[in-house]
């Protein structure tokens, strides 16, 4: 009896001893504990809390994103709540494509009621992750960084290895390449396992959640979409269903719902993540595009790059709308707060019909008030300090955006023709953004020299872009967008076309020189997607993606203004 009590007693002591070895994530308020992946041994790593969390957490306002019903009827209420169901899925899909373990630890945090638990969450929401994104992706939770392909690989895979298997398995290389899947490890061999299998529980809830919004909607269109986007959720063949999007005309109501974005995937670049917007027309302001609609097959065939690599543009559709965005989910709430969107992103469709330009105006309002205004007015010279605005800069996203279709559909490369992102690599992103903002200066450029805008006009959309630069940089260099602008601006300087003083410490931007270095770093840009010359990218990225000292210090003179807006949603976000 006593051997039996001792030995009880000592299976007691060795189970308080290994519980949190034995869960895959325990958190306290102030310490955390993993069971090693990576080995798979009951080794607990501590996690702790970067000091500076607080200091990290100013750099954030939170701004109400307030969902606005008057003048819809109790149906069309209904309907919106049906499409915040349908995002709410998606949310949680991309907490398991980017921080599988990390979601573990937030759902435990959530219970706790402690104030520094609060933070870590407030900033893992933010993030989407542990992962800070203004931080170049270091850990603010724990040591452990950030994995190359997030939740989308197995963290010990490399991207030779990759290619290796797939010249060894030359049957399975675009199952490896697979924009819609998740690679994973089955003994010594890879296998890519579609997002509709591994996301089958919440994609079957979405596709639920968007066949009874359409029973509500009146928009014979919109139904159609909803329905046709339902279906491929539950297949992964998004194409009809984005065909059948373009074909919206004028909505009251739209929907980004998909797996679009190639952000999360820096070991191929090519595997998407889930995203999604609740939308609403501001038809006031929509109409104001229609005088960039005309131009885009024009813009296309001026641009500084051979004729056989300019698909033409003539014939195909380029909607443009300004919607009101009362919800948003996945890649689209988590880190960069995109004020504006081009999608889709499949170059059949492009070629097919062409895409739609988004501008969320809630999202566009709320950045240039908070933090484009504020830092240009410290950081240029101050003649040019008030020639940052908010007409330059939506002149500057909206040619960014119409950018995105512009230029060579595929590369061409010496193992012949290939998708843009496969050829580029992990840094196909960064490359992308960076295209879309040069090319849409130099398209901004023709319509001044074509009396579309004003000459003052294109001077203030100068000087507005570069402001952008600062807001854009300042988030990160890590993320593909600030990673691109970074590049652009440190090209910029080198060309004399942004000018630093010394002695005040404030940039100017040199308006005479602009439109030349615009236009050569334009064509060098389209010359690397037309190529698909990987190690050229990456090469020209190691060079001009760099942080001067210079910016750094400028940074910290305006460290009391917001990097970005964390918007609040009067629907709750659903994180589990």
């Amino acid at each position: 009896m006593i051997l039996r009590r001792l030995f009880s007693f000592a299976l007691m002591l060795m189970s308080i001893a290994l519980a949190p070895l034995l869960l895959d994530i325990y958190a306290t308020g102030r310490a955390a504990f993993l069971q090693d992946s990576n080995s798979g041994s009951s080794i607990a790593v501590p996690l702790g809390v970067a000091p500076d969390l607080d200091a990290r957490l100013a750099k954030f306002k939170t701004i109400e994103m307030p969902f606005n019903r008057a003048g819809l009827s109790e149906r069309e209420q209904k309907l919106v709540q049906k499409l915040v169901d349908a995002a709410n899925r998606i949310e949680q899909i991309y907490w398991r494509q980017s921080d599988p373990e990390g979601l573990k630890l937030y759902m435990r945090l959530e219970r706790s009621n402690d104030p520094l638990d609060k933070k870590v969450l407030r900033f893992m929401k933010i993030n989407g992750s542990r992962y800070d994104l203004i931080d170049e992706l270091r850990p603010f939770l724990g040591k452990e960084p950030a994995p190359p392909g997030r939740g989308l690989y197995p963290k010990d895979l490399a991207q030779a290895e990759i290619e290796k298997y797939a010249r060894e398995h030359p049957e399975q290389k675009s199952a490896m390449y697979n924009e819609q899947s998740v690679l994973r490890r089955d003994g010594d061999k890879l296998q890519a396992v579609p997002y509709h299998a591994v996301f089958a529980e919440f994609l079957n809830s979405a596709a639920k959640d968007l066949r009874e919004a359409a029973k509500l909607s009146d928009n014979p269109q919109f139904v159609k979409f909803l329905n046709m986007r339902a279906d491929a959720l539950l297949n992964d063949d998004y194409y009809a269903s984005d065909l059948a999007w373009l074909d919206l005309k004028d909505p009251k109501f739209d929907l980004i719902l998909a797996p679009y974005e190639s952000y999360l995937d820096n070991l191929l670049g090519v595997r998407t993540s889930y995203g999604a917007a609740v939308l609403l027309r501001n038809e006031a302001e929509s109409k104001k595009l229609a005088i960039f609609q005309k131009y885009v097959p024009d813009l296309q065939e001026a641009l500084p790059l051979s004729k056989e690599d300019l698909p033409s543009k003539r014939g195909h559709v380029t909607p443009m709308e300004v919607m009101d965005a009362p919800f948003r989910t996945g890649d689209l709430l988590h880190g960069y707060q995109s004020v504006a969107d081009n999608l889709p992103n499949d170059a059949r469709v492009h070629e097919a019909k062409g895409s739609k330009k988004i501008f969320f105006r809630n999202f566009m309002d709320a950045r240039v008030n908070v933090v484009i205004l504020p830092i240009a007015r410290r950081l240029f010279r101050e003649d040019q300090a008030g020639r940052a605005t908010g007409n330059g800069y939506l002149a500057s996203t909206l040619a960014h955006e119409i950018s995105h279709e512009l230029g060579p559909n595929y590369s061409k490369t010496a193992a012949g023709q290939k998708e843009i992102r496969e050829a580029i690599g992990g840094d196909f992103a960064a490359l992308e953004e960076a295209k879309a903002d040069v090319v849409g200066m130099v398209c901004l450029k023709w319509l001044a020299d074509h009396g579309a805008i004003t000459k003052d006009q294109l001077s203030e959309d100068y000087i507005s872009y570069v402001a952008g630069n600062f807001r854009t940089i300042r988030f990160g260099i890590a993320e593909p967008h600030g990673r691109g602008e970074m590049m652009e601006f440190s090209y910029l300087l080198e060309r004399g076309a942004v000018a630093y003083d010394q002695a005040t410490g404030r940039y100017a931007v040199v308006l005479e020189k602009m439109p030349v270095a615009l236009a050569s770093l334009a064509k060098e840009l389209l010359e690397q997607e037309a190529t698909g010359d990987r190690s050229r990218t990456a090469a020209w990225f190691a060079k001009y993606a760099v942080l001067p000292e210079h910016l750094k210090k400028a940074f910290e003179r305006v460290s009391d203004i917001p990097v970005d807006i964390q918007p609040i949603y009067s629907f709750p976000v659903e994180i589990r």
